[in-house]
């Protein structure tokens, strides 16, 4: 089996995406067969501790640009909640650090792949900036998208 483990979830709500379409999107994958469920990275295990071990690590060898995902991720993992700082890059903005954070979310990668209706256009991609362009091309090219929802608890 080959799959997905996505980590982080809410983080990305800066660059727009909408996490109740993220929910909405696992059950449908979930009634496919696709949602194989999630996981935690506890603090206190192993790969919990490792985790913040390379995260500090990376902050080390980074301190000028730190990645806001993994400080997020790592201060949900200690236990951290609500407008956490970790880095000056954030400071102009509101994080809401949370236990979901610290959470893989598990999806098969054939039903994935399925799903997504722009796969073909990052076929030839290979930088972060042509992956965003193509999918900002394929959503202005969209006759009407699903509105976003606000999170309703």
């Amino acid at each position: 089996m080959r799959l997905v483990a996505c980590l982080g979830f809410g983080v990305d709500s800066y660059h727009g995406v909408n996490h109740s379409l993220v929910l909405e999107n696992l059950a449908a994958l979930d009634r496919e067969g696709g949602y194989l469920g999630t996981f935690s990275l506890p603090r206190d295990s192993r790969e919990g501790s490792l985790y913040l071990d390379a995260v500090e690590h990376a902050q080390q060898c980074t301190p000028d640009h730190p990645s806001i995902v993994q400080g997020s991720v790592a201060a949900a993992v200690r236990g951290d909640f609500g407008d956490v700082r970790f880095t000056e890059r954030t400071r102009n903005s509101e994080l809401f650090v949370n236990p979901l954070m610290a959470l893989y979310f598990c999806v098969d990668a054939p039903a994935l792949a399925r799903r997504n209706l722009y796969l073909d256009r990052l076929e030839n991609t290979a930088l972060m900036r042509q992956i965003s362009s193509a999918i900002a091309e394929f959503r202005d090219e969209l006759p009407r998208q699903r509105p976003p929802r606000a999170y309703p608890h």
